[in-house]
């Protein structure tokens, strides 16, 4: 079913890789699926429309199934995570897609460039931007 297209917020956030490669198949491996199977939960419904709180909330309650057995393979990616966490004002931080990028979610674009500037003098070898995600 199609819906509404989604009127999402501007996001302030910061990406980062740590160059390591997470090859996607043996990260759908380590989830011990059978083909076809899936985890049985539904994700919370999504409005068409949500102010950034609400759409930081509606983050904050999903999940992203890869993220564990991602950095199984590549325990690096905690590592980036653990560093964005630790960044004053950061609202979430996450993996993208099957890894190893991660991100993380700030109120302003001041606070993703300070954040990204801890990360990069922490990290001089990661890949590390401040971006805005419309």
């Amino acid at each position: 079913i199609v819906g509404p297209p989604l009127q999402l917020p501007p996001l302030f956030a910061v990406l980062v890789n740590p160059g390591v490669p997470v090859p996607t198949p043996p990260v759908f491996a380590r989830l011990g699926l059978a083909p076809g199977q899936g985890f049985g939960t539904a994700l919370p419904p999504l409005q068409p429309a949500l102010g950034g709180d609400e759409l930081l909330g509606w983050l904050a309650a999903t999940r992203n199934d890869l993220q564990k057995p991602a950095i199984a393979g590549a325990p690096v990616i905690a590592d980036v995570l653990d560093a964005l966490l630790a960044t004053p004002g950061c609202r979430l931080a996450r993996m993208s897609g099957s890894g190893a990028t991660c991100f993380a979610i700030y109120d302003d674009c001041a606070a993703a460039a300070a954040a990204a500037r801890l990360v990069r003098a922490g990290a001089p070898h990661w890949w590390v931007r401040s971006t805005l995600l419309r």
